[in-house]
């Protein structure tokens, strides 16, 4: 089943109203936080917060993932045993550079009995990550791994690579495409990185249909305010939706059952764009089942 990702918010683990206020953001999906948002000394009580938060429920059809500590911090185990037992859709992981990193966490997440239902998105914040991003999307064929996608990491990248954060993110492009074909590759999904310039929508907007262009699935947020632009950005528009209807009519008629292309209303429409009118169809009616 797709599910649509256009929008998935970080909110702080450590701010009770934020995770109060999450449950009816229009967000397609939540991912609340133990990492960057958390101070050292509010780890544990963020633990517990979102455990609690999520056992509460109320959350309606948003995805919800934790992000927990990267693996070179002293807190990454408490938090997976929390997040195997607390059964969010997911974990997030920081800075996963090697299938040694997935492997860890699939372990960790075996050991305190998670159900198979929670999945695993990869933070792609190093260099040797967007190098064997391949190997790290071919993790997925061994289903211990849990492996549902990347998130990209554009911050983390240029702290440490020293390639400018640019408008229009010029230099970034070569990885940004070398990860989004690893995630193809390997039938995986991927979400942009957030933006950081709160107050600027058009700049925002901007980043937006570039990364929808460029092929992601949709865009982590670290603003509310940001959510409606995201959506309406990353989702099909009506034209786009009643062409994909009108290719798949078209290819279901009789005379059209054998053929590996046709014309309809001028133009010469292929299987694969039957293949993508399925898709485009598939989203936006997933996206309607949301509701919000």
């Amino acid at each position: 089943m797709i599910r649509p990702r256009r929008s998935l918010l970080f909110m702080p683990g450590s701010n009770a109203r934020a995770l109060e206020k999450a449950r009816n953001l229009p967000a397609d999906g939540i991912i609340l936080d133990l990492e960057d948002s958390v101070a050292p000394d509010a780890k544990a009580m963020a633990r517990d917060q979102i455990a609690k938060a999520i056992a509460a429920g109320g959350f309606g059809k948003r995805e919800v993932l934790i992000r927990v500590n990267s693996l070179d911090t002293p807190w990454w185990v408490e938090d997976v045993t929390m997040a195997g037992k607390a059964r969010p859709d997911g974990i997030l992981v920081p800075k996963i550079s090697t299938v040694d990193d997935l492997n860890a966490i699939a372990n960790r997440l075996s050991d305190v009995n998670a159900p198979t239902s929670i999945r695993v998105w990869a933070m792609i914040e190093t260099a040797r990550a967007v190098l064997d991003a391949d190997k790290l999307a071919a993790a997925s064929r061994d289903s211990e791994t849990r492996l549902a996608g990347f998130v990209f990491g554009p911050n983390d990248i240029s702290r440490e690579t020293r390639i400018r954060m640019q408008p229009g993110r010029a230099a970034m492009i070569p990885m940004i495409t070398h990860c989004i074909l690893a995630t193809r590759a390997h039938g995986l999904e991927i979400l942009d990185g957030p933006y950081s310039d709160i107050s600027n929508i058009d700049g925002f907007a901007t980043e937006c249909a570039q990364g929808r262009d460029l092929g992601f699935d949709g865009k982590t947020l670290i603003h509310p305010s940001h959510i409606e632009a995201c959506n309406a950005i990353f989702t099909p528009p009506a034209e786009e939706v009643e062409q994909a209807r009108k290719i798949i009519a078209a290819f279901e008629k009789p005379e059209n059952a054998s053929r590996g292309a046709i014309q309809l209303e001028g133009r010469m429409v292929e299987r694969l764009h039957a293949d993508m009118a399925q898709r485009t169809i598939a989203i936006a009616d997933a996206i309607a089942a949301m509701g919000h």
